[in-house]
């Protein structure tokens, strides 16, 4: 397994949709593990394939499986956390959804910026799993957002997409000021 480098705002690969896989394959599978290692290292809860630089949609997520109750959270996930959901998934596609919630997201491409987001409260997915069996998920709380967060990214959407024109806009300014700090440091 290996590391990989996650691409920062505003890469022009963040917002191209990704390419179809065709089958899962060995070298999926390693990029995979890949992914999950580098959003473990990172301390993200999900992570996609565009985000590190590869253009497939391929998407992995470790998240807690827990009701998000409010209908506006406060950044942390109320109830029991019964137990973690690790997903490694090929071409998702959104196939139904219900509800909705407001969340506050985070992104590995966006270091450092938060903001909430509304989001659906229940969905389901259909993919391909690393062996590339046919699989459907009925997901609910936060889950659902991460699965939502992560498969706007192979859409070429990032969650500041998601908000007003000028929220974005003081976001992604905020956003370019710290990078630029950052490289005269």
């Amino acid at each position: 397994m290996a590391l990989l480098e996650i691409l920062k705002y505003p890469h022009p690969l963040l917002k191209k949709r990704a390419s179809a896989v065709g089958a899962a394959d060995s070298s999926i599978k390693s990029l995979m593990e890949d992914m999950l290692e580098t959003m473990y290292h990172n301390k993200g809860v999900g992570l996609a394939a565009n985000q590190v630089g590869v253009d497939k949609r391929v998407i992995v997520l470790d998240a807690p499986k827990v009701e998000i109750d409010t209908e506006i959270a406060e950044g942390k996930p109320e109830g029991k956390e019964v137990e973690r959901v690790i997903l490694k998934l090929v071409n998702p596609e959104v196939a139904g959804v219900s509800g909705e919630i407001r969340y506050e997201e985070g992104c590995l491409s966006l270091p450092g910026i938060t903001a909430y987001v509304k989001r659906d409260k229940n969905m389901v997915v259909k993919a391909q799993d690393e062996d590339g069996r046919n699989v459907e998920i009925n997901a609910s709380g936060l889950i659902s957002i991460v699965l939502q967060h992560e498969i706007d990214h192979i859409n070429g959407i990032l969650f500041v997409d998601r908000l007003s024109r000028l929220r974005r806009e003081l976001i992604l300014r905020k956003f370019k000021k710290a990078m630029e700090a950052e490289r005269v440091l």
